[in-house]
């Protein structure tokens, strides 16, 4: 029997969660359940009390207010917990459109893909200004790049797993999940599809980053970390590489000066052809340092899924499909 939940991190959104459930299917075919999970990321208004009144079936809240993140993390965690086969992420402020969900769901239940990323085509929402779609366009493509996948639009929220790619995830960030994902699952060869979807009127302004510089530096310490992360050795090698070469160069000069007879009067280069080099090497060491402890990091990321499955399997039905998982964090 075929579970989906569909899971809506929630910040203050007791004014836009009707608009967001309502516009959810209650039926798909290819799945015998579809169930609600909101995650309440310390909202100080009642959207805990709007959810349970549209009958959402379950419930995780944070004492405090954890970031987009953390209630993605802690909406995945609850739903392989409570016997989802697929997991559905949307937003509570009603972006995505509901209606799109069984096209989100169809390259997984046709066994094509691991993740699914819904596409907004950018360049067609209008409330956008052109220098935000520029931007929007950059980051995408510099991180498909990165994590060697095809996804057009990375920043989307609008996405489908399977249960064991949710297994499989584990996010870091305290920022946002959206790039992260996307870069983790590229590196560990999931298979990732993309849809188009439609999207609904904004009902109000994004809460995730106050200006769009903010989100351009966050977003690029994202990448970078994560990208370090799964290939220390090419980052710290290619800087090494390059510091190295520096170094030689200058040494180059010095010696085209020394066997010219000036090689007096360009000391300075050999010292800095030195110090260059020298740099060049500990950087490319430190790299070669983190590609071990790279490897500690995908062995633990393995036993960390070992203990999720062994989590699952051991606890009980009936206390998973109580109706809520409301327990403070």
């Amino acid at each position: 029997m075929a579970k989906l939940i569909i899971q809506i991190p929630c910040l203050n959104e007791a004014d836009t969660l009707p608009g967001t459930i309502g516009d959810l299917p209650r039926a798909i075919p290819g799945i015998d359940v579809v169930e609600y999970l909101v995650v309440d990321d310390g909202s100080t208004d009642n959207t805990v009390e709007v959810a349970r009144r549209l009958g959402v079936h379950h419930v995780v809240r944070f004492r405090r207010h954890k970031g987009l993140a953390a209630a993605f993390m802690a909406g995945i965690d609850a739903a392989v917990k409570l016997g989802a086969d697929y997991i559905v992420n949307t937003d509570g402020d009603n972006q995505y459109a509901g209606a799109d969900v069984p096209t989100l769901l169809a390259p997984l239940l046709a066994g094509k893909a691991d993740i699914v990323i819904g596409d907004r085509n950018i360049q067609t929402m209008e409330h956008l200004s052109l220098m935000r779609k520029r931007l929007q366009q950059l980051g995408s493509w510099v991180v498909r790049q990165v994590s060697n996948t095809k996804v057009p639009d990375t920043t989307s929220g609008f996405r489908a797993y399977t249960r064991e790619a949710a297994l499989r995830m584990t996010i870091v960030s305290d920022f946002s999940y959206t790039l992260e994902s996307i870069i983790q699952a590229g590196k560990k060869r999931m298979a990732i599809a993309h849809v188009p979807i439609r999207t609904n009127r904004r009902t109000r302004r994004s809460r995730l980053f106050g200006s769009v510089w903010t989100y351009i530096k966050a977003s690029a310490a994202t990448i970078v970390r994560i990208y370090a992360m799964y290939e220390p050795l090419k980052v710290f090698g290619s800087i090494g590489l390059l510091f190295f070469a520096a170094g030689l160069t200058v040494s180059l000069r010095f010696l085209y000066y020394y066997y010219a007879g000036a090689g007096s009067g360009h000391l300075q280069s050999l010292i800095l052809s030195a110090i260059l080099m020298i740099v060049g090497f500990q950087v490319a060491l430190i790299g070669l340092l983190a590609d071990v402890i790279s490897g500690n990091r995908k062995l633990l990321e393995d036993v960390l899924y070992r203990v999720r499955r062994l989590e699952i399997e051991r606890e009980q039905p009936e206390n998973l499909m109580a109706g809520s998982l409301d327990r403070p964090h």
